[in-house]
C-alpha cells in the first residue's frame, strides 16, 4: 500500500499536456463546425446536422453520449463494493437496441420530427406534448448537474484543483463547442472522447494486469474475494443487483434512454437512411458492450490491488467514487502522462453526455415552447437555438451544485431516470401500441405514474434498504501498513462495522411500517418499470371510460402511424437524403378525412 502524501500528489507538466490536448481537440472540433457550416442558417441544420449524418459516427456518439463519468468512475466502484453483477448489463443493452430499431425508431424517423415530444401532441394533444417536455427539461438539467460534478470530484480527488473551477471549466468547454458548432460539432466530438475514454480504461487495465502478474491472478483474486458474483438469479425485488433487476429493470431504463429520450433519438433520426438510423443503433451495441467490459474489468482491478488494504475504509478516500483516481494515482503516478490521460478519460465522459443534453435540451425548447406559439423566421430559430445552447450550459453548471449534495453517484444518476424516464417510456408506449389509449389515458396516466415514482423514489432515499438487501461484500484494512498524514498508524485492524446512525432507523422503519419499509426497499432499478407500467394500466383504464370520439380519433392516428411503413416513403427518403420527408403531413393535414380505416 502506498503512502497517502503519494497518492494525493498533483498533476507534472506531461499530465496537463495530455489533459489540455483533449480540451483543445474538443473545442477546435466546435470552431470547425461553425465555420464549415457557417452558410447554413436553418435551426434544423444546427439542432439535426442536415439530417445527411451516417451510421458510424453516430453509433460512436450514441454510446459516448450516456457512457459518461458515471461509468469510467462509479461502475469500477460498484464492482468493487457490490460485485461484477452490473456485467449482466450487456443482456439489458441488446434487447433495448432490438426494441428501439422496431418500435420506437420507425415512427420517430418517418415523422421527421426534431422534438421526439412532437408525437405527443400528434397522437394525443398539446397539453400532453408540454408535460412531457417539461419532464425531459427537469430530467436532463438534473442528470447532467451529476455528470459536470464527477469528474470535477476526480480532479480534485487527483490533482487538487479547486472543485468547483473545474465544475465550471467543464461546463464552459461544453457550452462554447455546442452553441457554435451545433450536432455536428456534438458527435463529432463524442467520437473522439469516446476514444480517450477506452484509453484511460486501457491504461489503468494494462499496468493492473502488469502489477498483479496477469489477468488470471486478478480473476482468481476476484473470485476468492466474492466479486464474480454473477449467478445470482434471486427473483426478490428487494435485493439491490440480482441477474433480473439488473436485466429487467435496466432493461427498461435503457430503453427509456434510447427509445424516447431526445438527446439519443435527435441522434438517429439526423441520419441521412432509416437503414443508416438502424446500423447506427446496432454499431453503439458493440460500443456499449466494450465500455461495459472495460469498466467491470477495472472494478475488478481495482479489488485485486486493495484486496488487503481497503483505502476507503482506511479514510485514503472519504467516498467510493473516488476510488479509481486513487488507484490512477497509486500505479500510474511513476508514468508521467497516463494520470492526464485517465483523467481526461473522466473528462471526455462527462463532455460528451453535457453537450448531447445541452443539443436535446436546446431542440426541444425550439420544437415545443417557441415554434407552436411564434411565427418566427429559420435564421432567427437559428440564433435563438445557439442562445438556448449558452443559456443551458449556465443552467447546468448551476445545477451541477445539487449533485455534490448527493449519495452514491451511480445509483443517483439511475434513480432520476428511473423517477421520470419511466413514466415518460409508459407515456410514449403507450401512444405506439396501445390503439385505444386516448389524451385524458394519456394525462391521466402520465401523472399517476410519476406520483407513484416519486413516493417510492423519495421514500427509497428517506428510510435506505438494509444491508441484507443491498448486501456489499467484504473489505479488509488487514494488510494496512503505512502512516496517513494525520500521524495515525495502519498496521493490522478488523473491518470497520456499518455506522451505527444507520440501525435505528432501519429499526424504526421495519417496526412501525412493516408493509412500507418493502416498498422503499424495492430496487432502485425497478423505479422505471414501475412508472411505466402504472402509465400503461392507469391510461389503458382511463382511457376504457372516456368518450367515443377521443377512441376513434387516437385509433385513426395510431393506424395512420402503422402505415406509413406501407406508403411509398422510403424511396422517398433514399432520394432526398434525409431532407423533410412530406410523408406523415399529407396523413396530418387531413386526418379526419383519411381513408386509412379505423
Amino acid at each position: 500500500m502506498s503512502e497517502d502524501s503519494r497518492v494525493s500528489g498533483s498533476f507534472v507538466a506531461a499530465d496537463y499536456v495530455v489533459f489540455a490536448l483533449m480540451l483543445v481537440v474538443s473545442a477546435a472540433v466546435g470552431v470547425y463546425y461553425a465555420w464549415t457550416d457557417r452558410k447554413q442558417r436553418s435551426s434544423g441544420d444546427f439542432l439535426m446536422g442536415g439530417r445527411r449524418l451516417t451510421a458510424l459516427p453516430v453509433s460512436l456518439s450514441l454510446t459516448a453520449s450516456f457512457m459518461s463519468a458515471i461509468t469510467v468512475l462509479s461502475h469500477p466502484a460498484e464492482v468493487y463494493r457490490y460485485g461484477a453483477s452490473v456485467a449482466f448489463y450487456c443482456l439489458s443493452y441488446l434487447v433495448t437496441m432490438l426494441v428501439t430499431s422496431e418500435v420506437f425508431l420507425p415512427v420517430f424517423y418517418k415523422l421527421s420530427i426534431t422534438s421526439t415530444y412532437e408525437y405527443l401532441e400528434l397522437r394525443f394533444n398539446r397539453a400532453t406534448r408540454l408535460l412531457g417536455t417539461l419532464l425531459f427539461v427537469v430530467q436532463t438539467i438534473l442528470y447532467t448537474g451529476i455528470v459536470i460534478y464527477t469528474p470535477a470530484l476526480a480532479l480534485n480527488q487527483v490533482t487538487g484543483l479547486d472543485l468547483w473551477g473545474a465544475v465550471v471549466s467543464t461546463g464552459v468547454v461544453c457550452t462554447f463547442y455546442c452553441t457554435v458548432g451545433g450536432l455536428k460539432a456534438v458527435v463529432w466530438t463524442d467520437v473522439f472522447q469516446l476514444g480517450v475514454m477506452l484509453a484511460g480504461f486501457l491504461a489503468v487495465i494494462i499496468r493492473s494486469v502488469m502489477l498483479q502478474g496477469g489477468v488470471i491472478s486478478i480473476i482468481s483474486d476476484s473470485q476468492r474475494g466474492g466479486r464474480l458474483n454473477l449467478w445470482d438469479f434471486d427473483t426478490n425485488p428487494l435485493r439491490r443487483h440480482t441477474f433480473w433487476t439488473v436485466t429487467v429493470g435496466g432493461t427498461f431504463i435503457w430503453i427509456s434512454v434510447y427509445g424516447i429520450n431526445q438527446a439519443q433519438v435527435q441522434r438517429y433520426i439526423s441520419c441521412k437512411s432509416i437503414t443508416h438510423a438502424r446500423l447506427s443503433l446496432y454499431i453503439n451495441l458493440l460500443g456499449l458492450w466494450s465500455i461495459l467490459f472495460c469498466s467491470v474489468f477495472a472494478g475488478l482491478c481495482l479489488y485485486s490491488v486493495y484486496k488487503h488494504c481497503d483505502p476507503w475504509n482506511t479514510g485514503l478516500v472519504s467516498a467510493p467514487d473516488q476510488l479509481m483516481p486513487y488507484l490512477v494515482m497509486d500505479i500510474l503516478g511513476d508514468y508521467p502522462g497516463l494520470p492526464g490521460l485517465f483523467v481526461a478519460a473522466a473528462y471526455s465522459g462527462s463532455l460528451s453526455t453535457v453537450s448531447s443534453s445541452i443539443n436535446a435540451l436546446a431542440a426541444v425548447t425550439v420544437e415545443d415552447l417557441i415554434k407552436p406559439y411564434r411565427n418566427i423566421s429559420e435564421k432567427h430559430l437559428s440564433w435563438i437555438s445557439k442562445g438556448l445552447s449558452f443559456l443551458y450550459g449556465v443552467l447546468c453548471i448551476g445545477m451541477a451544485g445539487l449533485a455534490s449534495l448527493m449519495g452514491g453517484i451511480l445509483q443517483a444518476t439511475i434513480s432520476i431516470f428511473g423517477i421520470i424516464g419511466g413514466p415518460l417510456l409508459g407515456l410514449f408506449t403507450l401512444g405506439i401500441i396501445c390503439p385505444c389509449a386516448n389524451s385524458k389515458g394519456a394525462l391521466s396516466g402520465l401523472l399517476s405514474g410519476l406520483v407513484v415514482s416519486l413516493w417510492v423514489g423519495i421514500g427509497a432515499q428517506i428510510y435506505p434498504p438494509p444491508p441484507d438487501m443491498s448486501r456489499p461484500l467484504s473489505l479488509t484494512t488487514d494488510g494496512c501498513n503505512f502512516t496517513t498524514t494525520a500521524g495515525f498508524n495502519w498496521t493490522s485492524t478488523a473491518l470497520p462495522t456499518q455506522p451505527s446512525s444507520t440501525a435505528p432507523t432501519h429499526n424504526i422503519k421495519i417496526t412501525c411500517m412493516p408493509l412500507l419499509a418493502d416498498w422503499y426497499s424495492l430496487s432502485y432499478l425497478y423505479f422505471s418499470p414501475i412508472g411505466t407500467i402504472v402509465v400503461i394500466s392507469v391510461g389503458l383504464i382511463i382511457s376504457m371510460f372516456t368518450g367515443k370520439s377521443h377512441f376513434q380519433m387516437s385509433r385513426r392516428l395510431i393506424t395512420a402511424t402503422e402505415f406509413l411503413g406501407k406508403l411509398d416513403l422510403k424511396k422517398d427518403r433514399e432520394k432526398t437524403f434525409g431532407n423533410t420527408n412530406p410523408g406523415f403531413c399529407d396523413v396530418e393535414l387531413d386526418l379526419t378525412k383519411s381513408n386509412v380505416p379505423s
